[in-house]
């Protein structure tokens, strides 16, 4: 699917996007621009790929019209550009709103204008049920891409819209082993909100075969969700100090905005979710592709979701103790290279 295509990814400087940008490379891509607001970034990227399909665009989702002229004969556009820290968002909700909302209706529209065939906007498990400002505008921007899909008419806008939900990217910046990896080397005790708390584990090369994936079989107005396996807090330290040494802890409490447990699919959503492959769905009945008499015939093979009242961390299969030890081994390897 991707092969000769022309690619835009919005936030394409951070973790995500270099690494969806190396995978896509690898494609076969005919370009892939580079939208976003830092230039350092820009240029540590450039550095580092030196590949003449790659162009850097600097821009903010904010400006409409910067993503007009940025999309121009692109054939696919991730959306991957988001303000994401909690605790900083808590204390600038509007900043978020701003970007994650606005920015990303904005992004919607310029597709539309520019007749792009296809649009995937990257989510996070805190759109389910937020408890912070964070999960809040991102939901609302699962809401805005779903919804766009009332656009869609190949005689005026052809554009597809589909969102994905998934978890923390292990190894990504603000994440918690990345964090306990840093205090362990230099032998500090480590802190820790609470000893229960889990969360869904998903590594950046199962992110990057899930959102292309997503991308390719996509019809319009679905939210996509992979299968995955959870930790808790418990398992993460136990395993790291088997790794790296037990230098002491301290529980400090859950800040502002977090939740004990994440979910992907919340209960009131199990009525429109469904099972395909290793990937879970939520679809809009109202969407004519989606009519339960005929979803069938647009996902050969799909079914309801059963013996599950929601899909959350505290109660899938959790990630052995030897596999978290893989895990942390891999990221360590990787900061080594």
């Amino acid at each position: 699917m991707f092969r000769g295509k022309k690619i835009l990814i919005t936030g394409g400087t951070g973790s995500l996007g270099t690494a969806l940008t190396s995978r896509l490379l690898n494609e076969g891509v005919d370009t892939i621009r580079i939208f976003s607001r830092n230039e350092n970034k820009q240029i540590m990227m450039e550095s580092k790929f030196k590949d003449d399909r790659l162009r850097f665009l600097l821009g903010d989702i904010r400006d409409y019209s910067r993503l007009v002229r940025a999309m121009e004969d692109i054939d696919i556009v991730f959306h991957a550009a988001a303000l994401k820290h909690v605790p900083i968002i808590e204390y600038n909700p509007f900043e978020a709103i701003k970007t994650n909302v606005i920015g990303s209706q904005n992004v919607i529209d310029a597709c539309l204008e520019e007749n792009i065939p296809k649009a995937v906007a990257v989510g996070t498990d805190k759109a389910v049920s937020p408890l912070n400002t964070y999960g809040a505008t991102k939901l609302l921007m699962e809401k805005l891409f779903v919804t766009a899909n009332n656009y869609l008419d190949p005689k005026k806008h052809p554009t597809v819209f589909i969102a994905l939900r998934y978890g923390n990217v292990v190894g990504s910046s603000g994440s918690v082993i990345p964090k306990f990896v840093e205090m362990l080397k230099t032998k500090k005790k480590i802190t820790i909100t609470d000893l229960n708390m889990s969360r869904f584990s998903i590594t950046m090369n199962e992110a990057l075969d899930f959102i292309l994936k997503s991308a390719e079989i996509g019809k319009g107005s679905e939210i996509f969700i992979p299968k995955l396996k959870s930790y808790s807090i418990k398992d993460v330290k136990d395993a790291m100090y088997e790794l790296l040494g037990n230098y002491g802890e301290e529980i400090i409490g859950i800040r502002p905005g977090e939740k004990l447990h994440e979910s992907l699919i919340n209960n009131e959503e199990m009525r429109t979710s469904w099972e395909y492959e290793n990937l879970y769905l939520i679809t809009n009945p109202l969407f004519p592709l989606f009519h339960p008499n005929v979803i069938n015939e647009t996902y050969s093979g799909i079914k309801k979701i059963e013996n599950m009242n929601s899909y959350s961390s505290d109660n899938v299969e959790k990630i052995s103790n030897d596999g978290l030890k893989e895990i942390i081994q891999n990221y360590i390897d990787m900061q080594n290279e």
